[in-house]
């Protein structure tokens, strides 16, 4: 093995919901920039499989996929837990990343040089001090829920640690970097939820030891949190904003598939007047909210489409599809990217999950949020409270009334234009930050100088 050639990125996944396609598609980016270098990208198989399954390009041979065990024991029984698959990876991920690689520094005869990984991975800082090489964490969400991680003891000694039970709406004045934070949209496992679960434990067990990154990478754009940016700066050696990840290295367009038609259909809407309803690939509204929001679309008439997986398709009315197949379309799955950068598209109603607000963003169509989990709810309040681009649901889940209002709000009243110009704004910030001589450009261009050099 050469031990001078330390050209081995290795990169670790976290494997679940969106988290591995956003790390890919950074590192896809680093590996057309830096063609010298050879990445291993540590994932579970299951995951490996369907982010590879299209192959690879040529100029992504420098890409090398690792599968990881993911920690279900063999013939095991999901009893239905709320993130069981991912409490069984992280009981096991220390110890089956470090084998991982170990066994692909052998594979390719070449020992790593640098470290690269998912924030959540919180071992992997210790992984790269053993290893004597760089650590680069990548936080795939924004500063806003970052930042509320990392005083997570500021927090429970604050407000304790006893519940929400009915202080939901408490205002807190006290973190630093926001002047105003609502106690129920801290995300879970912070100060409330199951503090003691794996899960909660990693986030607290990242907060600690996040500090002692040689570069903190983020998926947003310094122009968005410019407050909490300054707050942060002081906490690590470096943070680099490189995105949004959807603008500075988006998939491939030939990657993309319209099978339901939902482009051709939108070419003849009229512009701005059609609602985009998608929750991404976890979060479910119950069965009574979608039968709500399926009959405000109805009596609004509404243009829409709505990504809607076939299973849910029993909780809409009988012969919804088919009373709206006028001015509306249900389909089981839709080009999300390709949709909100449509004329076409006045709202997005979405949880609000970072990769959709990134993308509301860089499209400039208001959101609608309705938030469920994670860091939904914080990027919520900043979309309604500060950045001021959308709106949450009036009482936080659909009924009828509520989304006709929210509908008629966005889409045919004046504080509707407020919140398209504001998301504009945005939309040509974040457009210039990955222009040729944007931030996120340039603190890319210091993430590669970093992994080639081995030295942050």
């Amino acid at each position: 093995m050469d031990g001078e050639n330390t050209n081995h990125i290795a990169v670790l996944a976290f494997p679940f919901a969106t988290h591995p396609g956003l790390l890919l598609g950074l590192v896809r980016g680093l590996a057309r920039a830096a063609p010298s270098l050879t990445f291993s990208f540590f994932n579970s198989a299951k995951s490996n499989a369907s982010l590879f399954s299209g192959g690879k390009s040529p100029e992504e041979e420098n890409i090398k996929a690792f599968d990881v065990p993911d920690g279900v024991p063999e013939g095991y029984v999901f009893a239905g837990r709320p993130q069981e698959d991912i409490d069984l990876f992280l009981e096991v991920a220390e110890v089956n990343m470090k084998k991982s690689v170990e066994e692909a520094e052998k594979v390719l005869g070449i020992k790593v040089g640098c470290v690269v990984a998912d924030a959540f991975l919180w071992f992997s800082g210790e992984m790269a001090e053993e290893l004597k090489v760089p650590w680069v964490p990548i936080w795939t969400s924004g500063l806003n829920s970052l930042s509320v991680h990392l005083y997570t003891e500021l927090i429970r000694r604050t407000v304790g640690i006893d519940g929400l039970s009915g202080r939901e709406d408490e205002i807190l004045t006290f973190i630093p970097g926001h002047p105003q934070l609502r106690l129920g949209d801290l995300p879970s496992g912070v100060a409330f939820g199951r503090l003691e679960s794996p899960f909660s434990v990693m986030f607290h067990k990242m907060a600690q030891i996040l500090h002692k990154a040689d570069a903190l990478c983020v998926n947003s754009f310094e122009q968005l949190d410019p407050p909490i940016h300054e707050v942060l700066k002081s906490n690590f050696k470096k943070i680099l904003h490189i995105g949004p990840f959807i603008l500075a290295s988006p998939p491939p367009s030939a990657n993309v598939s319209d099978v339901h038609g939902c482009i051709p259909w939108l070419d003849k809407q009229k512009t701005g007047t059609v609602a985009y309803i998608a929750f991404g690939t976890v979060a479910t509204p119950p069965p009574h909210e979608l039968k709500a929001l399926a009959e405000a679309l109805e009596t609004s008439k509404i243009p829409f489409i709505w990504s809607i997986k076939d299973k849910l398709k029993s909780h809409l009315p009988e012969g919804f599809s088919e009373r709206t197949s006028e001015i509306g379309k249900v389909v089981p799955w839709a080009p999300q990217v390709q949709i909100l950068e449509h004329d076409s598209v006045g709202v997005f109603l979405s949880h609000c999950g970072w990769n959709s607000v990134m993308e509301s963003i860089g499209s400039g169509v208001p959101i609608i949020a309705r938030p469920f989990f994670g860091d939904h709810q914080i990027n919520t309040w900043m979309v309604e409270k500060v950045w001021k681009i959308g709106v949450r649901i009036e009482g936080g889940s659909f009924t009828k009334d509520a989304t006709i209002r929210g509908l008629d709000l966005v889409l045919k009243s004046e504080e509707g234009k407020k919140l398209k110009n504001q998301i504009l704004d945005y939309k040509e910030k974040a457009l210039e930050a990955v222009g040729p001589n944007g931030s996120s450009t340039k603190n890319f261009e210091t993430l590669v100088q970093i992994l080639t050099s081995g030295k942050a």
